[in-house]
């Protein structure tokens, strides 16, 4: 072995209990949306590297890389860059559950929003070369003054529409976040998902991001039937108000939509990320068991 080659090894799998022994849903798997730990990526107190290897450690099933923490984003990354993030995952026992990007298809500016289009397609490789299923969109970031919403819902859809056809080439699904921008409730993205029906588009549910409601519940049950992926979180919000998640209730709404996949939790705000994302797992699955 060359000198110091021993340094580049990643660590050994950790040993895990199945899921099966956790009383888990069949079909559920826990994966860290990788936005929990924003700070420390950002700050470059700590690599995507070494957050993956702790994800591993604290047992999770999988991960989501978002798209930001690759070195020179939103330009595409090099091919060894991704393909050394896929090895570390699968050599740590983990899967990657998906990626992400910025993009707003709510923009007047037909020229934007073409060019946010190329900035998915190219990203929807990126996916495919990580071995992640999904690629998480967003609608748009704020609504602007003076069109119809309906002019605006037809950008939108135009805009996710062309990324699923290119998702559809390379084998990689197209989900839409719900995230407080430009549309704000289920029934909006009820709405795309009616005028998108392919296989290869479907929703992230976002549980703390349907804020305007006073019942976030019911609003993420709408949801879930159409879920191909989730995003966790800590708090709902209701009449724009944050409260603690029921994670109970989130537990059975996944069971009563029959949601078999990966379940990214997200931990925000203050606070040491490891710890917060160690305890929220831990949450997490006891509400899945029971």
């Amino acid at each position: 072995m060359p000198p110091r080659a021993w340094r580049s090894l990643p660590s050994p799998r950790v040993p895990r209990t199945p899921r099966s022994c956790l009383g888990f849903p069949r079909g559920i798997k826990t994966s860290c949306n990788l936005y929990s730990f924003n700070g420390p990526l950002t700050s470059g107190q700590m690599s995507l590297e070494q957050v993956i290897e702790f994800c591993a450690e604290i047992g999770f099933d999988a991960v989501d890389p978002t798209g930001y923490y690759f070195k020179g984003y939103p330009a595409v990354p090099d091919h060894t860059l991704i393909y050394r993030i896929k090895h570390l995952a699968f050599s740590l026992g983990l899967a990657i559950s998906g990626t992400g990007v910025r993009n707003d298809f709510a923009v007047p500016d037909a020229g934007k929003r073409d060019a946010d289009v190329a900035h998915v397609t190219r990203w929807v490789d990126v996916a495919a070369k990580l071995g992640a299923p999904v690629l998480r969109v967003f609608d748009g970031r704020v609504m602007p003054d003076g069109v119809p919403k309906a002019q605006v819902m037809d950008w939108i859809v135009d805009g996710i529409q062309r990324c699923v056809t290119a998702g559809e080439a390379r084998g990689v699904m197209i989900v839409l976040q719900n995230h407080n921008d430009a549309l704000k409730v289920a029934a909006d993205y009820l709405e795309i998902r009616r005028r998108i029906p392919s296989p290869w588009f479907g929703l992230n549910v976002d549980i703390g991001s349907l804020r305007t409601t006073n019942d976030p519940y019911a609003e993420i049950a709408m949801l879930a039937p159409y879920a191909y992926t989730w995003q966790v979180k800590e708090l709902v919000y209701r009449n724009n108000k944050e409260e603690r998640v029921d994670l109970k209730q989130i537990a059975r709404i996944l069971k009563d939509a029959r949601y078999r996949g990966y379940v990214p939790i997200e931990t925000l705000g203050p606070g040491d990320p490891k710890e917060k994302v160690r305890r929220y797992l831990d949450e997490f699955r006891a509400a899945l068991a029971m």
